[in-house]
């Protein structure tokens, strides 16, 4: 699985707990599984963008 097909399945995961976190604030209930699930995969894909990033820019900064 490539990196970017990686990150589309995270935000898919993210898009569906967001939607039972919803549901849930509607219901009254208690959410604290899914938040904690929800922070986990937003810093997976935060942690996978930014050295992502870094990645690109790292070999321009030092070419001569």
């Amino acid at each position: 699985m490539s990196q970017k097909q990686y990150l589309k399945t995270i935000e898919r995961e993210i898009q569906n707990i967001n939607k039972k976190i919803d549901m849930k604030i509607v219901r009254g209930e208690a959410y604290f599984r899914e938040a904690r699930d929800h922070k986990l995969l937003l810093q997976k894909m935060r942690y996978l963008s930014r050295r992502n990033l870094f990645s690109r820019f790292f070999p321009s900064l030092f070419s001569f």
